[in-house]
């Protein structure tokens, strides 16, 4: 039996946001200031959370920092296999990091050569292995880009709740995540509120939290 989603009108949405915005554009803020020795591992958190939770990549995050897995030769396939957390897809997503540390030096020069927004998430997809359209906008967006939709579960079946979406996609092409994307970005200017605050908000109201 099909699950109904349940709608959402502007005003609980512009009560949420009015609840919540403070918080949401001091994380926004915070994003913006990462500074650049970060961004490995902030890639490597995209990498690790599809079809797991942002916590456990999180952990995992962790336990690559201690190793100093950007520098030193390590494997880090033993490090996603923990009993602690789990980590889906943990030997591909292994061979994806090792790929990324491999050619990070290329993508840092990308990632400062002036490019738009839209046009860096491009190039991630192009070039990093493992990385979407929605783990390439979530990178960019954790350090310190806006106005890229990261189109995860959370966001769309909320579209679908203010009515953006009439349902949820079965698959999301490229195509089909671009023009999403532009839905998503005619709503929130309709409405007034930015949306990377929409994208926070959204997921404030799911889990209970403003994570990245």
């Amino acid at each position: 039996m099909k699950k109904v989603i349940q709608k959402l009108s502007l005003d609980e949405l512009r009560t949420f946001h009015r609840e919540r915005k403070n918080a949401i554009r001091h994380r926004l803020r915070e994003f913006s200031r990462i500074p650049q020795t970060e961004y490995f591992y902030e890639l490597v958190y995209c990498l690790l959370t599809p079809q797991s939770s942002a916590v456990n990549a999180e952990k995992a995050v962790k336990l690559l920092k201690e190793t100093d897995f950007f520098h030193e030769p390590v494997d880090p396939e033993p490090l996603l296999h923990q009993k602690e957390f789990y980590i889906r897809f943990h030997k591909t997503k292994a061979k994806h990091l090792l790929h990324t540390r491999e050619q990070f030096p290329l993508i840092a020069d990308h990632l400062s050569n002036g490019s738009s927004s839209a046009e860096l998430r491009e190039w991630l997809v192009q070039n990093v292995r493992g990385l979407g359209w929605k783990e390439a906008s979530h990178f960019l967006r954790n350090v310190g880009h806006r106005n890229l939709a990261i189109l995860d579960r959370h966001i769309l079946k909320n579209l679908v709740r203010v009515g953006v979406l009439r349902h949820l996609p079965k698959t999301l092409t490229a195509k089909r995540y671009k023009i999403i994307e532009q839905k998503f970005h005619t709503f929130a200017r309709q409405i007034g509120i930015p949306m990377d605050e929409l994208d926070l908000l959204f997921w404030s109201m799911e889990t209970g939290e403003i994570l990245k």
